[in-house]
């Protein structure tokens, strides 16, 4: 069917060339030219729809693609190290560093004579190790050894580029004796951080003992009623101590006790005060500042202690000041049989007062 209709085709292509061949020789030419014109298109027209289906065709035909298929995995090999020295941040202490190397190689073949890529794999992973190791301070092992865990954990190419390598079963500890100083030194920075806190509230204490509660007399008189809820009683009692523990905590020399065994007041200066106050103007100062109860009682009893120990010229100032009257010597009276050994109103013979 397909030879027929090519025969039809060149039959009617005869034709055409004929006809435009007859007007081309007697017509004119704006009869010939638009009929040559469109026999030419006719004409070509046919072939470039042959070439344009054959490209289609072409076109939609399926194209096959080769794909390699996937080469098999490479299953890794191991090398266990054991205790390998792996240098810390303080020198002279070493990690030891125990590990299961997973290594595989990356190029085949390979020359086994000039390649050892067992030693390669085993290198790649010191080293990466180091870069971990040398940061950390020997005392914490057992972190580090975490860390490792995560940088050795995953396969890396070595610097060459022929193999690739990774640990597993990390175990990183110290040498026995290492272990030991270390234990031993932090044993001894723990005490010595205890002895220093220790020292310096010693030191404080008596700075605060010698440069203000001790100062002088006053001061440790002050501070002794302050400790004792103002009891005035027991703070005249111990007068005596008071004056002995100032003289000896500002390197003066100690004053022998008196028959009662009380020891006197440290001497009073002969030289003024330098604002020109008087020993009466402190003693009133003193009182005022403390707001001791019993003030005359008090004062009395300080006239006559003064009076005991060499100064009856302020003894009498005092009792002038504060228009009191003048104080019995100790042992002046005797006890009345039926009052007691303290006398009335409780007045020991010896000038102290007690409350009964």
């Amino acid at each position: 069917m397909s030879s027929g209709r090519n025969t039809v085709m060149i039959y009617l292509y005869a034709v055409g060339v004929l006809l435009l061949a007859g007007l081309i020789a007697f017509a004119p030419r704006q009869i010939w030219l638009p009929a040559f014109v469109m026999a030419l298109a006719a004409g070509v027209a046919p072939p470039i729809r042959a070439v344009i289906r054959r490209r289609s065709r072409t076109q939609r035909e399926p194209t096959t693609l080769y794909v390699p298929p996937p080469s098999p995995p490479v299953e890794p090999l191991e090398h266990r190290v054991e205790r390998v020295s792996l240098p810390s941040r303080e020198d002279d202490y070493d990690f030891l560093l125990s590990a299961t190397i997973l290594w595989a190689p990356l190029k085949r073949p390979w020359d086994d004579r000039r390649i050892n890529p067992e030693a390669l794999a085993v290198n790649a992973i010191l080293k990466r190790a180091r870069n971990i190791t040398e940061q950390w301070e020997p005392g914490r092992a057992s972190l580090v050894m975490h860390e490792l865990g995560e940088v050795l954990g995953s396969m890396e190419p070595d610097a060459t580029g022929c193999v690739q390598a990774m640990a597993q079963a990390i175990q990183l500890t110290l040498s026995t004796e290492d272990q030991e100083r270390l234990n031993k030194l932090a044993a001894v920075r723990k005490d010595k951080v205890v002895w220093e806190h220790d020292r310096k509230y010693e030191q404080s204490k008596r700075e605060y003992l010698g440069e203000d509660v001790l100062k002088n007399t006053g001061s440790a008189v002050v501070w002794w009623l302050a400790k004792n809820d103002d009891h005035i009683e027991r703070t005249v009692n111990d007068l005596g101590l008071l004056a002995r523990l100032t003289s000896a905590a500002n390197n003066k020399e100690l004053l022998e006790s008196n028959g009662n065994g009380s020891t006197p007041f440290e001497p009073f200066a002969e030289t003024p005060s330098p604002n020109g106050s008087s020993p009466v103007d402190h003693l009133a100062a003193f009182l005022q500042i403390t707001d001791l109860r019993e003030k005359d009682l008090f004062t009395h009893q300080v006239a006559l202690l003064v009076g005991t120990y060499g100064r009856p010229d302020v003894a009498d100032e005092i009792l002038s000041k504060f228009g009191l009257s003048d104080p019995e010597p100790p042992g002046s009276a005797e006890a009345p049989q039926d009052e007691g050994p303290d006398g009335p109103d409780g007045i020991h013979q010896n000038g102290w007062d007690e409350e009964i």
